[in-house]
């Protein structure tokens, strides 16, 4: 973020007077500072990963106003191509947990979305894609959290979500971590955070394997949902 940006959110956090246009203000050049990094492009190649190997496209919805924040890993090649996150099969599989429409979910007064990389990382040698870039979530994360003080529920999608929202509370593999999803909501500060699998259609098995997913976390996730979103 350049030096002036940051200046400007903070003027902006610190003003008392005319706090909902003064929020809409802040997360207004927020995104558009995230809009405009570069730094997995540019990044040097020593200390740091492979420099992203095709044009940035930070894909993120950030909300003055929505009470549930989706923190999913990062965009795949189809929501690269069209700025729109969970724009695939994995996202009509997470609507379906959540149990909202289309017109809903990309609701930015319902829902924030935030991966923890903004770009679309690129593919390994076998074809899956790669793990969220390294550099955005020091760079980005702090600030878009703090922008967001309203959020009530945090849907943790993944290993690396999960050790992010969730520090002291991940365990060895992600599936004793979404067993283990009734710590999220003991916290008494904060907002409550629900740990998810990714809602990829390459699950499909794991969900098969674990139907307790489905009988005791859906549930749940969809009964706060429905109360923050509707």
């Amino acid at each position: 973020m350049a030096q002036h940006e940051e200046f400007s959110i903070a003027e902006l956090a610190m003003t008392g007077a005319g706090a909902c246009a003064v929020d809409h203000q802040r997360i207004d050049l927020l995104t558009e500072a995230i809009s405009g990094c570069r730094i997995c492009r540019d990044a040097p190649a020593q200390g740091m990963a492979k420099r992203l190997p095709h044009e940035p496209r930070p894909v993120v919805v950030l909300s003055s106003r929505a009470r549930v924040l989706i923190a999913g890993q990062a965009p795949g090649l189809r929501v690269h191509e069209s700025g729109l996150p969970f724009n695939d099969a994995s996202g009509d599989r997470l609507r379906d947990w959540l149990s909202v429409s289309r017109e809903e979910f990309y609701d930015r007064d319902r829902f924030a979305i935030v991966p923890m990389g903004f770009c679309f990382p690129g593919y390994d040698d076998k074809g899956s894609d790669l793990p969220p870039r390294m550099e955005c979530a020091p760079k980005w994360r702090r600030a878009v959290i703090d922008a967001m003080p309203q959020v009530e529920l945090v849907l943790a999608i993944g290993a690396y979500a999960q050790a992010w929202h969730m520090p002291g509370l991940v365990q060895k593999t992600m599936t004793a971590t979404v067993e283990n999803w009734r710590a999220g909501f003991g916290v008494n500060h904060g907002p409550k955070v629900l740990p998810l699998p990714h809602p990829s259609w390459r699950n499909s098995g794991w969900l098969k394997r674990n139907p307790w997913f489905a009988a005791e976390v859906l549930p749940v996730l969809r009964q706060h949902v429905d109360r923050l979103v509707r």
